[in-house]
């Protein structure tokens, strides 16, 4: 027997109800009712942030997140994050310094991204900090770093 909750929230701007079982993850949700398959499971344990999507602003690992705990929040994925636009630029500029590869942990490491760059220019050491929590296998990481650094001086005025 499934212990079934309802929930709205918001999902990349547009309303959501569903009834949901208590016990599903954000990221098998995600995933598998509505279809975003672009929320990537990696580890299942909160360690890769693969699973990363923005939770009322806030990079969050949908796999340590349960579906009932969204109830009333907003929620944006990579699909939405792409759509509205708003990471355009950070795209371009991980295609423009090759910083990505397999892509697999791509969707998380630009929802970490598009979190940290709504605050101040950050430096490399806070860029390199706030990617902590992204495994990657691919790029090394330097890469990445300079496409965010990229973007945060284009936004925040300046050059990198």
């Amino acid at each position: 027997m499934t212990d079934l909750h309802s929930i709205a929230f918001m999902l990349n701007g547009k309303s959501v109800t569903a009834d949901v079982d208590a016990r599903l993850h954000l990221a098998d949700f995600l995933r598998h009712t509505l279809h975003l398959t672009g929320t990537h499971i990696g580890c299942e344990h909160g360690v890769c942030g693969a699973c990363n999507v923005l939770v009322d602003g806030r990079s969050t690992r949908s796999c340590l997140m349960l579906a009932v705990q969204v109830d009333g929040a907003h929620v944006e994925t990579i699909e939405g994050l792409t759509a509205s636009g708003q990471i355009a630029d950070l795209q371009a500029a991980f295609t423009a310094r090759n910083a990505l590869q397999c892509g697999y942990c791509t969707p998380g490491v630009l929802a970490t991204a598009a979190e940290l760059l709504t605050g101040n220019k950050p430096t490399r050491d806070e860029i390199r900090d706030a990617l902590s929590g992204n495994y990657c296998r691919c790029t090394g990481y330097h890469a990445i770093v300079d496409a965010i650094e990229t973007v945060a001086g284009k936004r925040h005025g300046g050059a990198p």
